[in-house]
């Protein structure tokens, strides 16, 4: 008997893992609230200089007082960041105005923002830009704040990873969800910048360590029948996370408060989160059998098995774990995901899926004004397209198989979005229609590959498979930002990158193997059991003795 047979002895799909799944799912509903946030706090109004402070109002209109002391732009805005040096209240006169104009307002001094700057609330009554002043020569810390946040997802998914392989599952989803409540709150109260940003880490390593967990116990109380379909399901709280965001953003115009309103589910998430049973699976393989034994009773006795659970025991459980025991010796770290031809190739072609995914997706959804349409709307229409994607994917999932899904993902999201450098500026239309439908690819890219990774990596280093990978997400998306600067010089390079790396990520995930209906992997040694398409047929045969692939890992013959 194998671990999966004992899953399904106890209950495989019963009341447990629909209530194990579904509150599992909840704070999955918020995560997109913190990683989107940034299009909403960070909102750029429109704005330009104050007038000079020693200006009385009272003696003339607002208009007048601007077109003296504010000048036009080329596009005949008022500029942003410049103002006169001194009022010009011969610019008043019509003629005037028309004559300056003609021979060159450049000619006149002018001076950056000295008494700071008057910003349009009609859509958002306060952002952290028009709290610090981000704007101008500070307009480059407003990608430092999202910066400093994927920096802390980053971080968060190397040390969770790890500490999650060492320390169980369940431990850390309580330390994240609280980390979660607490940085998102310190967040909202926060009186600078720099404080801002060091709470916005933490609620960054936060989300790390809320995703690699939940879906690490979500998948591993699952049979391997059901993982598509629950993967996806996941996947689709995320998305509804999306239109929430929109819904609460369009309702909570202060940024404070908005991210306070995000921050505080995470509070119940931790309450509830206790309920929780560890992984049994990674019980087993850290000698804590007596806790698997009475995790897989309780679990029995929810489905209703109670005879099932009386005839359960220590013996049984050893049994069925014992090649996965066997091979489970020692520690494992990091290191382990190279350790193999076999894991080398799977960690360095994830990397690249994981790298492009995010980095083209928050290209693409982390500067919603560029579209010109309302935030909520484009917000609403990014996180609905999510729907239709992941409905088709995971059908291809389903029915192709996870490698042809991924690298189809990857190309046709890749192949749009070079396709939208050829459209014309004035078709702003379909320019934004080809974006939703690229951003599209890119949601199906991270349904399909969250649930591949999964399944691609053991379960001794699973936790330190995903936490690299999600690393190399979070990198993607710390890059994405920098990339828009390269279009101050050229305007289609930025584009051209973002189309450009999931056509080659979609090469990459060419060379990974399939694991539709493949059960989950363990060990080491059942990933280079399992081997890839192209080795097996190469191979001889003839049986190879396994055991010499693995000097620690010592089979019997019967289990080879």
């Amino acid at each position: 008997m194998a671990f999966s047979d004992l899953l399904e002895q106890v209950g495989s799909t019963g009341r447990f893992q629909v209530v194990h799944v579904t509150l599992l799912s909840m704070p999955i509903l918020m995560m997109a609230s913190h990683n989107l946030l940034q299009n909403f706090v960070a909102a750029v109004p429109p704005h330009h200089c104050a007038p000079h402070a020693n200006i009385s109002m009272s003696s003339m209109s607002a208009r007048d007082v601007l077109q003296a002391t504010v000048p036009l732009g080329t596009n005949g805005k008022l500029e942003r960041c410049r103002r006169y040096a001194h009022p010009q209240w011969q610019l008043l006169s019509s003629n005037s105005s028309e004559i300056l104009w003609e021979e060159g307002v450049e000619e006149i001094e002018m001076q950056s923002c000295e008494d700071g700057w008057y910003y349009n609330t009609t859509e958002m009554s306060s952002t952290i830009i028009t709290e610090w002043d981000l704007v101008c020569d500070q307009r480059a810390l407003k990608q430092m704040s999202q910066t400093t946040y994927m920096g802390g997802v980053l971080v968060g998914a190397v040390l969770f990873g790890g500490l999650s392989d060492r320390f169980g599952r369940r431990v850390l989803l309580l330390i994240s969800n609280l980390m979660m409540a607490v940085g998102g709150t310190c967040a909202a109260f926060s009186t600078s910048f720099t404080m801002f940003c060091i709470f916005r880490v933490c609620c960054g390593m936060a989300l790390s360590g809320l995703v690699l967990n939940s879906f690490s116990l979500i998948v591993e109380w699952i049979p391997t029948r059901v993982r598509t379909v629950v993967g996806t399901g996941t996947g689709y709280c995320y998305t509804t996370g999306q239109l929430i965001l929109a819904a609460v953003a369009y309702c909570i115009r202060d940024w404070r408060w908005l991210t306070l309103a995000v921050s505080l589910p995470f509070y119940v998430s931790f309450l509830y989160s206790w309920w929780f049973l560890e992984s049994a699976r990674w019980l087993v393989l850290t000698k804590r059998s007596e806790q698997a034994v009475k995790n897989l009773k309780t679990v029995a006795r929810i489905n209703g098995r109670h005879a099932e659970a009386d005839k359960i025991n220590l013996e049984m459980l050893q049994e069925s774990m014992k090649k996965e025991k066997a091979c489970s010796k020692g520690s494992y770290s990091a290191l382990d995901l190279l350790r193999t031809s076999s894991m080398r190739t799977i960690t360095v072609c994830l990397s690249a899926v994981w790298f492009s995914t995010s980095f083209a997706y928050y290209g693409l959804s982390m500067d919603l004004q560029k579209f010109g349409v309302s935030i909520y709307l484009i917000q609403i229409i990014f996180g609905a397209v999510d729907i239709p994607a992941k409905i088709l994917v995971t059908i291809s999932m389903s029915m192709l198989g996870r490698r042809p899904s991924q690298c189809g993902a990857l190309v046709l999201a890749g192949v749009i979005i070079l396709i939208n450098l050829l459209v014309p500026y004035d078709l702003q239309v379909l320019r934004t229609s080809l974006a939703v439908i690229g951003k599209g690819c890119l949601a199906a890219s991270f349904n399909c590959c969250y649930l591949y990774s999964g399944e691609l990596y053991p379960t001794v280093i699973r936790q330190n498979g995903m936490g690299w990978v999600s690393m190399m997400a979070r990198f993607g998306a710390m890059v994405a930002p920098m990339v828009l600067l390269l279009g101050e010089d050229f305007p289609w390079l930025p584009g051209f990158i973002y189309g450009g790396a999931p056509i080659l990520s979609g090469i990459f995930a060419f060379f990974l193997p399939e694991t539709l209906a493949q059960p989950l992997p363990d060990t080491i040694q059942d990933v280079d059991d399992r081997g890839f398409a192209w080795k097996k047929a190469k191979r001889l045969p003839e049986k190879e003795d396994l055991s010499k692939k693995d000097p620690s890992c010592v089979l019997l013959k019967e289990s080879v």
